[in-house]
């Protein structure tokens, strides 16, 4: 996790990634070869710091785009996994990896990840009290926020545009609801219809569905405070 955060910032070689993390170069150097095989990270050839001797060419490692939303996704289907009720001790092992991960990655933020279509991965993180959701509308910029917003692109046509709302994630006293605004699509949550203007309470790990089809949008909610 350290490593990766490190790399968020910017490619670098093993040598000044080892002396960010506090060890040796060799196991610096295992850890990013595991990476490597994972697809999370990839490296390129570099320069390396000018020295007396000049600059040599090195290895720089850097983050695969998309890396660190997928680990935020795969997060999310910790929720989902089937565990026999009476193996407490697997749930509590689960529970305290994904609650570690999830605050390294996100740090308190609610966020949600699109699953599926062109902008599978993507997170959106919540703030504010009231954040739209739907699909981008280049005719009416101005009817809402880029950098606040739930805005998908143009590819999920079953979503209503955003100048008109789909839906709404909003934020009452520290819990956080959605609520469908009379969306053509209709809006689900693990798989049960959202009644148009009233709001259901959403949680970590579900499943919210925004019209049907291959048009439509999946995005699963990131709770890191929640277990």
């Amino acid at each position: 996790m350290k490593i990766l955060k490190i790399l968020e910032k910017g490619p670098k070689e093993v040598r000044k990634i080892a002396a960010e993390i506090d060890t040796s170069y060799e196991n610096t150097k295992k850890h990013l070869d595991k990476l490597l095989s994972t697809g999370l990270i990839k490296k390129e050839a570099g320069l390396g710091q000018a020295t007396s001797k000049g600059v040599h060419p090195v290895w720089k490692y850097s983050l695969i785009p998309g890396a660190m939303e997928a680990i935020v996704r795969n997060l999310g289907l910790f929720s989902n996994i089937r565990i026999n009720p009476a193996d407490t001790e697997l749930r509590n092992k689960l529970d305290v990896v994904r609650g570690r991960v999830a605050e390294e990655l996100l740090a308190p933020t609610p966020s949600v990840v699109m699953l599926g279509g062109p902008e599978d991965g993507k997170v959106f993180r919540l703030s504010g009290i009231e954040v739209r959701i739907g699909r981008v509308d280049p005719r009416r910029p101005g009817s809402y926020d880029p950098d606040q917003d739930v805005i998908f692109s143009a590819e999920y046509t079953a979503v209503s545009r955003v100048s008109k709302p789909h839906g709404k994630f909003i934020e009452e006293g520290g819990q956080w609801y959605i609520e469908d605004a009379g969306s053509t699509g209709g809006t689900m949550v693990n798989t049960v219809v959202v009644t148009p203007e009233k709001r259901v309470a959403v949680r970590d790990g579900d499943l919210v569905e925004l019209a049907k089809g291959i048009y439509g949008a999946k995005l699963l909610v990131i709770m890191p405070n929640t277990t």
